[in-house]
């Protein structure tokens, strides 16, 4: 089977110079690109970034690229590629998906039956099976994907299994709730350190806090839970777990947090705590059923992180201008605090009653949001503090 791999790391449209960070911090070069990072390993690096990658959706192997103007080509560009390199005779290998932007062929069912139909004629002919039998997949998965853009195919093959936002830690959660790894990249997209205190003053499920909290202690967001690659039949499993054993060794559990979240719905507050508890943080953060109007605090150069009710989540327009006007009254006296807010609401600024140090352009799913950022007066904490 392969030994070195063609790898992409797939981000959400704004985020993907936060996934390159993150993979030349696990020491790996890497290209950015629109929607994705590329990069190069072995089947350690695979397991490596699917643990470690706080920001990114998946990690995808890329099998080969190839033109593709018509569905001949198709066929025989499929057809050319290595698949016994990375398909086990037995091996259960569904087409999951076609994407084809700004191509001649469109089609994406046909493209999917032609690749399958390419990709099992290569397996027969590899392992010496007749072409009228049927393979039996009756083996581990592998998911390949189609992308067509421009008329050049790219084919993949999904090592992560479900997106790499799914930490496990969620039992419950409110509505539209933010990502996990949208809320990890606002969280290093902002200028908070583990050494300074942090308030998400509307924190729903709490993910910002538990994000922010596997962030200070070095917790690989991918602990608990499983990849798609690792029951592959060619996986050195030793490897694997030798690579989660090294992660383990890295988490600081004894490092000091001042983590704070609030809500106003005591409902939201129950789950932020189910949730940390399954995280095994809830002796980490601090979790209150508090209105937005009522936050104070005498401590210096934190930073408040916010994702306010928007879009789908906006339940009356009234209310959330008061929201938005009741924020910028109450953090105004927080002078060397800095205040990172997530909404879709282009007049934010107007109501939150001053023009953000800068904004940043994301995506919450399809819904085109902003991250406003105000930055906070820096004060130099005395020597008895």
């Amino acid at each position: 089977m392969k030994q070195e791999f063609n790898l992409i790391a797939t981000a959400a449209a704004g985020l993907e110079a936060v996934v390159g960070k993150e993979i030349r911090n696990l020491g790996i070069d890497c290209q950015v690109e629109n929607g994705k990072v590329r990069f190069k390993g072995d089947l350690k690096t695979i397991a490596e970034t699917n643990l470690w990658l706080r920001s990114a959706d998946r990690i995808k192997i890329v099998v080969g690229t190839f033109p593709a103007r018509t569905f001949e080509e198709l066929f025989q560009g499929v057809f050319a590629l290595d698949w016994e390199n990375y398909l086990p005779l037995g091996s259960t290998f569904p087409i999951s998906k076609a994407k084809c932007v700004r191509s001649k062929l469109h089609n994406e069912p046909s493209v999917q039956a032609i690749t399958k139909k390419a990709v099992v004629k290569k397996l027969q002919k590899h392992y010496h099976r007749p072409e009228g039998v049927p393979l039996v997949e009756n083996g581990p998965t592998y998911k390949i994907e189609v992308s067509i853009l421009k008329d050049q195919a790219t084919l993949l093959i999904d090592t992560t299994g479900d997106s790499l936002f799914k930490r496990g830690y969620r039992t419950d959660k409110g509505g539209a709730p933010i990502k996990e790894n949208m809320a990890a990249a606002i969280l290093q997209l902002s200028n908070w350190y583990p050494d300074k205190p942090l308030i998400d003053p509307t924190c729903g499920s709490g993910t910002f806090c538990i994000e922010a909290a596997m962030i200070g202690m070095n917790i690989a967001p991918g602990f608990n839970r499983d990849f798609a690659f690792e029951a592959w039949s060619w996986v050195d499993k030793d490897l694997v777990q030798a690579v989660r054993d090294e992660a383990e060794s890295k988490a600081d559990y004894d490092v000091e947090l001042d983590i704070m979240g609030c809500d106003i719905d005591a409902r939201m507050v129950e789950i932020a705590k189910k949730n940390a508890e399954e995280a095994g943080l809830a002796d980490v953060i601090k979790l209150k059923q508090m209105r937005l109007q009522d936050l104070k605090t005498d401590k210096i150069n934190g930073v408040i992180i916010s994702n306010p009710p928007y879009g789908e989540r906006l339940l009356d327009d009234k209310a959330i201008d008061i929201l938005y006007n009741e924020m910028g009254q109450t953090f105004a006296p927080l002078k060397t605090w800095s205040k990172f807010i997530l909404t879709s609401d282009e007049q934010f600024e107007s109501k939150y009653g001053s023009l953000a140090d800068k904004k940043r352009k994301l995506y919450n799913g399809t819904l085109r949001v902003d991250l406003y950022q105000y930055f906070g007066q820096r004060v130099r904490r005395s020597v008895s503090e």
